[in-house]
């Protein structure tokens, strides 16, 4: 762990680049060919300067990785200038310290066992309900699927069945998610309202029409006499309590809804589209799934959602501030350094995998990924609540498109990552071919050149 200590500061070398040209390297989809060769440049970690998060240290070694998701939370924290400002006040986002322990103690249970079982056949109908109008034997973008079928069972296992009010939070919640994600890379004087036509006024518009379905959803469930029997996300929500028995105001019910539906759809709608991108460049692989759908089986596909996870992941690092001087490795860092933590570099470190270029599901056949070295979704007090919610929709998605569907495999040059402000998606959209596997007629699906990638 990172302790405190009066020693002199150390960073490691910085990079020697203005402020200016810097942010725009990091904080767009040139990080992911620039941090790579920065990396091998200074062997290990460098020091970079940000907008809003000042000098940043940029990590990927697993002891030093394990160090800081282990240390308390009275040395380092995750800090929340921005996505706690994006979700409200309310949100884990923002909450810091022995009040985020205690409502995650209230959130996590949503997340696990029986309770995200209960889930499968949602996401299973949104499936087949995305995908029955998809055009066979013709190459379209299957991102703004993953984006709806996400969307669609994230809201329907947060708030249950409430048509109409779901109808209102389809159109208010993708512009809300979008412009709040980039807003908050803004200066403060650019989130400021202006008048109606200004971003930040859009933005608070956006907010106030959800307020108002979550302030009317609560308003019904309250008023059931059977919401002790209901499993949605919102309902146990309600029912939940502190060890003081207090339950969570309504306006940080309204705030953590926010963050679990805008952290739970797109970054797992851009891991399903990572997925049908890299499979389609592993014709081999695809034909090994499809057949152990087949057998009912899920080992081979549970290993590859954790390899695709691994070479492509979403969310491209997490974030801490040092709250004192601290000793991180062989490095004292002084109180308000930011400390990255890049998923990409931890995941295609030779340190830490055997030929880590190699797309190899196989990896992860009889053995989970390892602690501190896979890493997309954090770490320690902070790791994503929604990561089994997370596993499971990427499972139920891919065994169903895999029992319904031939995808036709492709010798196409790999697609390039696109950072979207939230997540990290195929730049192509997730480009595919597909044939129905009830559709035994078509003979086009053996006529695609095939090369079978290495990474």
């Amino acid at each position: 762990m990172a302790t405190a200590t009066t020693d002199p500061v150390r960073l490691p070398p910085a990079l020697r680049l203005p402020k200016l040209v810097q942010s725009v390297l990091f904080l767009t989809s040139l990080q992911f060919s620039v941090a790579p060769r920065l990396s091998r440049h200074y062997g290990g970690p460098f020091t970079i300067n940000l907008p809003i998060f000042g000098k940043t240290v940029l990590i990927h070694d697993r002891d030093i990785v394990k160090d800081v998701y282990s240390t308390s939370f009275d040395l380092i924290e995750r800090p929340t200038k921005v996505l706690g400002q994006a979700f409200g006040p309310g949100s884990t986002f923002s909450l810091l310290g022995k009040e985020h322990l205690e409502r995650r103690k209230l959130v996590l249970p949503n997340f696990h066992g029986k309770r995200v079982k209960n889930y499968e056949s949602i996401v299973e109908d949104e499936v087949l309900r995305e995908t029955a109008n998809w055009p066979e034997g013709q190459e379209f973008e299957t991102l703004s699927t993953m984006t709806r079928l996400t969307l669609n069972a994230i809201m329907r296992a947060t708030f249950g069945e409430r048509a109409d009010a779901l109808d209102e939070l389809r159109i208010v919640i993708p512009p809300l998610i979008t412009l709040g994600s980039l807003m908050q890379r803004m200066p403060p004087v650019v989130r400021r309202e202006y008048g109606r036509w200004s971003p930040g006024s859009k933005l608070a518009g956006y907010r106030r029409r959800f307020d108002a379905v979550i302030d009317e959803l609560i308003a019904e469930a309250r008023a059931e006499s059977s919401l002790a029997e209901r499993t949605d996300m919102l309902a146990l929500l309600l029912q939940a309590r502190y060890e003081d028995g207090q339950p969570i105001s309504d306006q940080h019910i309204a705030d953590e809804l926010l963050t679990l539906i805008a952290a739970g759809h797109e970054t797992t709608a851009s891991q399903l589209a990572w997925a049908v991108e890299r499979l389609r460049r592993h014709p081999e692989l695809m034909t090994r799934l499809a057949e152990e759908v087949d057998a009912g089986g899920d080992e081979l596909r549970q290993a590859t959602i954790y390899e695709v996870q691994r070479v492509r992941s979403t969310i491209a690092a997490s974030l801490r501030t040092t709250k004192t001087k601290v000793r991180l490795g062989e490095w004292v860092l002084p109180k308000d350094t930011g400390v990255m933590i890049d998923f990409q570099l931890a995941h295609e470190s030779d340190v830490n995998y055997t030929d880590p270029e190699a797309f190899n599901p196989d990896r992860f056949i009889g053995t989970t990924p390892p602690s501190f070295r896979w890493v997309p979704f954090g770490g320690g007090v902070n790791r994503c609540v929604g990561a089994s919610f997370a596993n499971m929709e990427m499972d139920i998605t891919l065994r169903t498109l895999l029992r319904e569907f031939r995808f036709a495999p492709t010798d196409a040059p790999d697609e390039g990552r696109n950072f979207r402000g939230v997540a990290i998606a195929p730049a192509g959209g997730a480009r595919a071919v597909v044939y129905r596997r009830t559709d035994a007629a078509s003979s086009d699906r053996d006529s695609v050149s095939v090369a079978n990638h290495s990474s």
